[in-house]
């Protein structure tokens, strides 16, 4: 199984940014990223897992992970997380 997900990190500023990648290993990679062992994230603060989807082909992953970068990617997570985003949410971590 590959995972696409994408987690809520706040930084020094408590400014809120999303990151999405991919993975075989979820729950490993979300503690490489909370533990700061991940260069793409280690500028984070507090790290949230907030979306994941599985796939079963490794082609298909990644072209999901670079579909969710784009902009139109960014829409679908607003839609698809809207009570999420509009409800009150706890600090990442």
């Amino acid at each position: 199984m590959y995972f696409v997900y994408i987690l809520e990190g706040i930084n020094n500023k408590k400014e809120r940014s999303l990151y999405v990648g991919y993975t075989t290993d979820l729950k490993k990679r979300i503690e490489k990223h909370k533990t700061r062992s991940s260069k793409t994230t280690k500028f984070l603060k507090l790290i949230k897992l907030i979306y994941y989807e599985a796939c079963l082909n490794k082609n298909d992953a990644h072209n999901r992970e670079i579909a969710l970068k784009t902009g139109f990617g960014r829409e679908y997570i607003k839609r698809r997380l809207k009570n999420y985003f509009a409800g009150p949410r706890s600090s990442a971590g």
